[in-house]
């Protein structure tokens, strides 16, 4: 498969690990190289060990699309009505709603999508793909990704030989976009913060808003509003995972207006009010979340910026 470039490797803090007696996460981050730059969140390897076989429930919060594989129990996936299990390789579409999983022992690959690269490499509109997912090796959109099965399922095969693997037919697979300057444009300026009405984002990116609704449902898969909206949830979200102890009152982004607005965007993005979310325990995702922060800069895919700066 050829020998990996320096672009593979990660510093020996780059790995994470949380344990209790249950369970133990490791969790390591890798920087897609140069050619893919504005395309992918990451690159990450995520392994999961259970004591006894038993197995731990969480939910994943609202996500850009994702696939992933995985080298020994695969996981039970639930989006709104759509539910995956039993697959090997998984994918979803952009999300406004958890993903509740039941996951055993495992190893897996994650690589999420940004909006540039769903436009390079998923040949669908985002918004007919939302709040889905699927055994990717079966459906027709994301079946041409099972061809990185073989090798990113099998756990005896070396890491620096799946990232070679990877890289090689993803760059087979990507194939350029004309939309890409407004998608990047669109991104950096959603990502930004600065902006929380669709008419402000729309002149930021110099396009009318006609225009911005066109590209977001292409590319993004909500409309301006809503992605706002999840922006904004997902920064709140994101500050109370990572502050642990902390009441919700200190985690809501300044831009909600009070409690009671809060209360009724997180209960729409996680169906469940946020007092019964905190009271659950969330033994994957806030481990995976501290290490994403502290690692990779950003705890959530949809904070990440579009383009990572140099380390």
């Amino acid at each position: 498969m050829g020998e990996p470039s320096g672009t593979f490797r990660v510093r020996a803090e780059d790995e994470s690990r949380s344990d209790d007696s249950r369970y133990l996460v490791r969790s390591r981050f890798y920087n897609p190289p140069p050619q893919f730059d504005g395309c992918f969140t990451t690159f990450y390897q995520f392994a999961f060990d259970c004591e006894d076989g038993t197995s731990i429930e969480d939910y994943l919060q609202p996500e850009w699309g994702n696939i992933r594989f995985f080298g020994h129990s695969a996981p039970r996936a639930k989006i709104g009505d759509s539910v995956a299990e039993g697959a090997r390789f998984t994918a979803t579409g952009p999300s406004s709603l958890p993903c509740e999983f039941r996951l055993s022992t495992t190893r897996m690959w994650g690589i999420g999508f940004l909006p540039l690269g769903w436009a390079r490499f998923v040949d669908a509109d985002a918004v007919d793909l939302t709040n889905s997912v699927c055994d990717g090796a079966k459906h027709p959109v994301f079946s041409k990704f099972d061809c990185l099965s073989d090798v990113l399922c099998d756990p005896s095969i070396s890491t620096e030989d799946q990232l070679a693997f990877l890289h090689e037919n993803l760059e087979r697979l990507m194939k350029p976009n004309r939309d890409e300057p407004k998608i990047m444009r669109i991104h950096t300026a959603l990502v930004s913060g600065e902006h929380h009405v669709v008419g402000d984002l729309a002149a930021q990116c110099g396009m009318s808003i006609r225009t911005l609704e066109r590209m977001c449902h292409r590319y993004f898969g909500f409309t301006p509003k809503l992605l706002l909206r999840r922006q904004r949830f997902m920064r709140s979200l994101s500050s109370f995972m990572l502050q642990q102890g902390s009441r919700w009152t200190e985690a809501m982004d300044e831009e909600y207006h009070d409690q009671a607005q809060f209360t009724r965007e997180f209960t729409q993005f996680m169906t469940m009010t946020p007092s019964k979310y905190a009271s659950l325990d969330h033994p994957i995702l806030a481990s995976f979340m501290e290490a994403r922060a502290r690692v990779w800069g950003s705890a959530a895919q949809t904070l990440d910026q579009p383009v990572r700066e140099a380390d």
